[in-house]
């Protein structure tokens, strides 16, 4: 019996290792700006990504200076490949205006940023349930239960 719970364990051991090694990375999109000028360089960085392994989709918006790659992808790999083109490349810094509680602090509003876009700080997004909000919140018109001297 000593035998065979010794194989047995040695067989799963080894299977748990190879199932570590071939683990496949999750499903994501990486996002990168990346400026181009013309159609070379929109089909130079396209095929740059578009063989790599794991890459289902490449989008590329020359407008917005943006390319998006869906797939089980590293991020670091898709940017250094992006960058081996000769481009200057960084991770999409932008986030949609309308999640943005401060989209006009000078550290968020960028004006080379495309229509609808914001950058993406710390400062503009506002910490909920902080003393200052819960503050103006007791005072508010919207709020029933508001201080009756008002």
């Amino acid at each position: 019996m000593g035998a065979f719970d010794y194989l047995s364990n040695l067989f799963s051991a080894t299977s748990t290792r190879r199932t570590n090694r071939n683990r496949r990375r999750p499903m994501q999109t990486v996002e990168i700006k990346v400026k181009m000028d013309c159609d070379g360089c929109e089909r130079r960085v396209k095929n740059s990504v578009k063989y790599m392994k794991g890459v289902k989709t490449v989008e590329v918006n020359r407008k917005q200076s943006k390319v998006t790659v869906s797939g089980n992808v590293d991020p670091n790999k898709v940017l250094k490949n992006v960058k081996n083109t000769g481009k200057t490349a960084i991770f999409w810094p932008y986030i949609p205006y309308n999640l943005v509680t401060y989209p006009y602090i000078t550290q968020a509003y960028d004006k080379r940023a495309p229509a609808g876009h914001v950058k993406n700080v710390a400062q503009a997004v506002a910490v909920p349930n902080t003393a200052d909000e819960q503050m103006a919140h007791l005072f508010s018109d919207d709020n029933p239960n508001a201080c009756s001297i008002m």
